[in-house]
């Protein structure tokens, strides 16, 4: 070979090795241009290189072809080359030169070979880095997963480009209903137009990522967070443009404006933000769309605490019942109470309205019940023995319960093993507004009736549920919520709905019980409409059982 050529090749193969190991990147035009020049030194006509994932996608032809110089005139093959890397990665290349060519020489050969093992191997880990960074940050799907979105927030860190950008969790809503009536592929195309749509708004200044099923992250500027909220609230997406048939697809989401302030430490620290307000808005607790802040924390951590405390509470019996009585206006006398739960914990009184919404939740409520049940059949027992004057009392049962195939023989086991007369225990139920709570109330009241356990339908009038709960299932009692008795403030139409309800009450047999009364003028009210027993401050507010037995004691109240 001769001495310029042999320099040339030098130069060339040094140019092309640069180009390779870049650390500032690859550059596949200068790349190209080596190539060229090589190719035209040794007479090579064209170059063809090919890469394949796997044995059998190279079997099928399913990989990439470059051919990266070709003058129109290869003709023969001059070198072919195959390596199958350690991961089971094939990458091809072919040397073609002109028919009438002179063949390369033993030194020429040697050279031009060893350029073309140096390209195969560095393809091949080109390639598998590509195909390390598709499955690394990219789900099966093709869309760019969580660990995409976790390195996009560090490499944002890393240009202090963090704070004061917005980052959103949303997850589609009632996506599995549309895959079930448009099926499945027809939805995958909606999920992909949906998240292009997304995409493009934010542009190229954000991300938007899956990270599971119909969930999905993204990060953006505060200047385009309303036109992103805009498509989460509802946008309609074609799923099939010859029939023109679309659906809607709207989301809840979770928002964290990133503030000033913020110090990012890692990157979980965001994701973890506006996942937990993501399943907020889930929850429709709070709206379809809810905002991370502090507070929301606080309260979080604030009702961990109280589960966390109430399984405590119930060890250590810090659960008591309360009696408030039931009072016959006309005699005074106490005719029956509702039992009622407090929490004394650590010598004070933790209002309801801070941990029974909290336990209404989950089946924690449904634990409370029992146990209040317990603990009110232990006081009647102990009455019984005690020879003490008795009267019904009444235990509220959470909606909670209805799902429960075995409430009925765990009410009753609970009752018989404290052997408490079934007469003295009634069970209180919320009206409902669904069909299912509606037949499950049916079979427990059913069931309690042939028990001998009274039933009352608790704060009627304040639901939605029609007159069939009344008509259909055999109810002891009708107790009319507070908000249903007329006042000063809402007499009118109030008066009138009242005075027809407790008339048709007691037109079928049922014992009419009003609470919340706390005036006399509302005592007379109920005695100008027959309604017989009274509930309410007017009398008493819930007493601690000793308190309670006191007043039974007493015989009866002197301020009617």
């Amino acid at each position: 070979m001769e001495k310029n050529k042999e320099q040339k090749y030098n130069l060339l193969f040094e140019q092309m090795i640069d180009c390779m190991t870049n650390p500032n990147g690859f550059d596949r035009e200068d790349f190209v241009e080596i190539l060229k020049e090589i190719c035209e030194l040794f007479n090579i006509s064209k170059g063809v290189t090919e890469f394949y994932k796997s044995l059998s996608a190279e079997k099928d032809g399913q990989g990439e072809i470059m051919v990266d110089y070709d003058n129109g005139k290869g003709d023969k093959v001059a070198i072919y080359r195959r390596i199958v890397t350690p991961s089971m990665a094939v990458v091809k290349s072919t040397i073609y030169m002109a028919a009438d060519s002179e063949p390369l020489s033993d030194d020429e050969y040697r050279k031009v070979d060893i350029i073309l093992r140096a390209m195969l191997s560095f393809i091949s880990r080109n390639r598998l880095q590509t195909v390390v960074e598709n499955l690394g940050y990219y789900d099966e799907s093709g869309y760019p997963n969580l660990s995409n979105y976790m390195r996009y927030l560090d490499q944002m860190n890393e240009k202090d480009c963090i704070r004061g950008n917005v980052a959103v969790y949303y997850n589609l809503r009632h996506f599995s209903l549309i895959n079930q009536e448009i099926g499945r592929i027809a939805a995958d195309k909606v999920m992909r137009s949906y998240f292009e749509t997304v995409k493009a708004v934010i542009g190229d200044n954000g991300l938007v990522c899956r990270v599971g099923g119909d969930n999905f992250v993204l990060f953006c500027s505060k200047e385009i967070l309303r036109s992103v909220l805009f498509i989460l609230d509802g946008f309609p997406v074609t799923y099939d443009t010859e029939n023109e048939k679309r659906v809607m697809i709207s989301a809840y989401a979770g928002v964290f404006v990133i503030p000033d302030d913020f110090v990012y430490e890692r990157p979980g620290e965001i994701v973890g933000r506006i996942i937990a307000s993501g399943q907020d808005a889930k929850s429709e607790r709070s709206g379809t769309v809810v905002y991370y802040s502090e507070k929301s924390i606080a309260e979080k951590e604030k009702l961990m605490r109280i589960r966390v405390d109430f399984s405590e509470g119930i060890k250590k019996g810090e659960f008591k019942a309360y009696y408030q009585p039931k009072v016959d206006i006309n005699s005074g006398r106490i005719v029956g109470a509702e039992a009622l739960c407090r929490w004394v914990k650590n010598g004070k009184i933790v209002p309801p309205i801070e941990f029974i919404p909290i336990l209404e939740q989950n089946t924690d409520i449904c634990q409370l019940d029992y146990y209040m049940l317990d603990a009110v059949c232990k006081d009647i027992r102990r009455w019984l023995n005690e020879k003490k004057q008795i009267v019904r009392v009444s235990v509220n049962l959470s909606r909670k319960h209805l799902i429960d195939i075995d409430l009925l023989e765990q009410l009753i086991k609970i009752i018989d093993k404290n052997k408490v007369p079934h007469r003295y225990i009634e069970i209180e139920l919320t009206e409902t507004t669904t069909d299912a709570e509606f037949l499950n109330i049916k079979r427990v009241v059913n069931g309690l009736r042939k028990e001998g356990i009274y039933t009352t339908v608790d704060d009627f009038g304040m639901g939605y549920s029609s007159l069939n709960l009344i008509r259909e299932i055999p109810w002891d009692v009708l107790k009319l919520d507070r908000n249903f008795i007329p006042s000063e403030e809402n007499f009118g139409v109030t008066e009138l709905m009242f005075r027809h309800v407790v008339a048709m009450a007691q037109a079928m047999g049922l014992e009419c019980v009003a609470e919340g009364v706390e005036t006399m003028q509302q005592i007379e009210l109920l005695r100008e409409n027959d309604c017989r027993i009274a509930q309410g401050f007017y009398f008493d507010k819930p007493l601690p059982a000793a308190e309670f037995e006191k007043r039974l004691a007493a015989g009866k109240y002197d301020n009617i």
